[in-house]
């Protein structure tokens, strides 16, 4: 789910959002997660080179927090707005080369009343210090029937993209990373927020847990994400800029030709 949120221009969102405070405020609905955040102190700025040798990547994404083993399904049901929507994450046993690494192709369906509305093939690989390496995604959206490519759909080494990282192999409190570097639709970065915590999700509670916040200066939202080891992320919610908030419900596993 690391790159489902779709990206738009701040002036549309800020506009919308403005909007919609108004019958948030007279509902008495608390509009804090609808306020328009200001970026944080911990945002990265400038230039950015990362080094990307083949030589030190391995086969499989087996990150803790991150593990992606080909034919797991991941599945999620939440809200965004008022509308109920379910999100299905599968691991799929393609690859695709990027920069010489040899990538896996996890499928993402983000559904809404039983019809899928996004479709994202994202690529990832894992280096030798475990680090999960987000390597692009191409992003499609449901256009008058058929499924069209959205403009945030990018891969490194293409028009000046660059890869980030969307999980360390030995996350800390207090860390800051790129996770997509492609301007001006993808500059997600993230901060790694505590390495313990609980959580009670419909697939089982937990009480060591990984959260993290996400932001990027393409939209104003910030994002938390909850992980747990040996299976990934379990929640993510935008607690500013907007109403979205997604819950893992099952696991499962499935043979994939």
């Amino acid at each position: 789910m690391a790159a489902r949120l779709k990206r738009v221009w701040p002036l549309v969102v800020a506009s919308l959002i403005a909007v919609a405070l108004v019958p948030a405020l007279a509902s008495g609905v608390d509009p804090s997660s609808a306020a328009s955040p200001r970026p944080p102190r911990w945002a990265l700025h400038g230039s950015y080179s990362p080094s990307i040798d083949p030589a030190n990547f391995v086969a499989a994404v087996d990150n803790r927090y991150f593990p992606l083993k080909p034919g797991t399904a991941f599945h999620y049901k939440g809200v965004k707005g008022t509308t109920p929507q379910t999100d299905d994450m599968v691991v799929t046993h393609q690859t695709k080369r990027i920069l010489g690494v040899t990538c896996t192709v996890v499928r993402d369906t983000v559904s809404q009343h039983g019809r899928p509305l996004e479709r994202t093939f994202d690529w990832y690989a894992q280096d030798k210090r475990g680090n999960v390496w987000y390597m692009g995604e191409d992003s499609l959206e449901l256009q008058h029937g058929r499924f069209l490519r959205a403009s945030d759909s990018w891969q490194a080494g293409v028009n000046g993209a660059k890869p980030g990282i969307i999980m360390r192999g030995n996350p800390r409190p207090g860390e800051v990373y790129r996770q997509e570097y492609a301007p001006p639709d993808a500059l997600d970065q993230a901060r790694v927020l505590e390495a313990s915590g609980s959580v009670k999700v419909p697939v089982g509670a937990f009480k060591r847990t990984l959260t993290t916040v996400e932001y990027s200066p393409v939209e104003p939202q910030l994002e938390r994400k909850i992980y747990v080891a040996g299976i990934g992320e379990i929640e993510e919610q935008v607690t500013q800029g907007g109403h979205e908030r997604f819950q893992l419900v099952s696991v499962t596993h499935q043979r994939l030709r």
